[in-house]
């Protein structure tokens, strides 16, 4: 485990989970001998059967210090998509039903650098459906609401279908964005900007490919403000203290945002201040997220935390709400 240094000098951070250094090349000399350090590899993939011959592959957007110029995609060891940077999702077609694939992510510099693959994840297609030719019915009710300025949560009614929804198709306009899976019915939507009026429809999709009418379009207006909505932050954000071995301790438990996707990475602020960031090296936790820091030896001191998390495209979510807790 390893800590990323701040400009405010806080006591060791315990973490109850395993975490990623933050630095380029992990080091704390900054500049990595022998050339500029590859991007870092995507965090936050997810990866979704879309039909009995596809699947949607989606991850958070990666840093460089020379930018980054897109990512590759592969199936083992097979590179399947190239795609630019400004893409961090995408469907893989042509694949067998019932078959078992792995899926990872590196992402590319402009000097042509290859990060380290992304976590590795594995998907299997659901089973052709012969002879299907019934297509899932409209969704019904979409509602989209503004999440501040760069966010908005849309959700739906489930479609009916013969068999079984495979995955709902999000569009934008004319355009997809985004997939879930065919239990899901509402998602997150960023990277949009203050001040737009934005419309979105959703299609059902079953497993013979067979897609359902677009639903009623729902039309959105970010905010003109560059604020990130309450739809963005982490939930029921719990903070209690407790002594061990004399020294003071913050444990936290919350609920992370609804996104669509994974979420490898938090900002914790103690008492105004940025205080850790918590990145997630390993499996994420599914349900409530708990984490523990040290924060003193002094008993009956108040502190201020609050957290919020790094959305799939890259940009810092709302915060949760801020608690208060005594060391005692």
């Amino acid at each position: 485990m390893r800590r990323t240094p701040h400009t405010r000098h806080l006591p060791p951070v315990c973490l109850t989970v395993t975490v990623a250094c933050l630095l380029s090349a992990c080091a704390w000399g900054g500049e990595e001998s022998g050339g500029a350090a590859p991007p870092d590899a995507p965090r936050g993939v997810t990866v979704q059967a879309g039909s009995a011959t596809s699947v949607h592959v989606m991850w958070n957007r990666s840093t460089s210090r020379t930018g980054i110029d897109g990512y590759e995609v592969y199936r083992g060891a097979t590179r399947v998509k190239r795609v630019p940077a400004a893409q961090h999702m995408v469907d893989i077609t042509g694949l067998k039903p019932s078959a078992t694939y792995t899926f990872s992510v590196r992402a590319r510099d402009a000097d042509g650098n290859l990060s380290a693959d992304s976590k590795k994840l594995t998907v299997t297609t659901p089973a052709a459906a012969a002879a299907d030719t019934e297509a899932p019915s409209r969704p019904p009710g979409l509602r989209g609401a503004a999440e501040g300025g760069h966010a908005a949560t849309l959700s739906w009614g489930a479609s009916k279908d013969n068999r079984s929804v495979a995955s709902y198709e999000i569009y934008q306009g004319t355009t997809k964005i985004h997939s879930v899976g065919g239990g899901t019915t509402d998602t997150l939507i960023t990277g949009l900007r203050p001040g737009r009026a934005y419309t979105f429809t959703v299609k059902a999709r079953d497993a013979a490919d067979n897609f359902s009418p677009a639903s009623p379009a729902a039309r959105v207006r970010t905010s003109g403000s560059k604020d990130s909505g309450r739809g963005t932050a982490p939930a029921g954000l719990r903070a209690t203290s407790r002594q061990k071995d004399g020294a003071y301790y913050v444990d936290l438990s919350w609920k992370p945002p609804h996104t669509g996707g994974a979420v490898t990475e938090y900002q914790i602020h103690l008492d105004g201040e940025s205080a850790t960031s918590l990145v997630f090296g390993g499996t994420v936790p599914q349900g409530r997220v708990k984490h523990s820091f040290y924060v003193g030896k002094k008993p009956g001191v108040t502190h201020r935390v609050r957290l919020r998390a790094k959305l799939p495209d890259g940009t810092w979510g709302g915060y949760s709400a801020e608690r208060a807790v005594t060391t005692r």
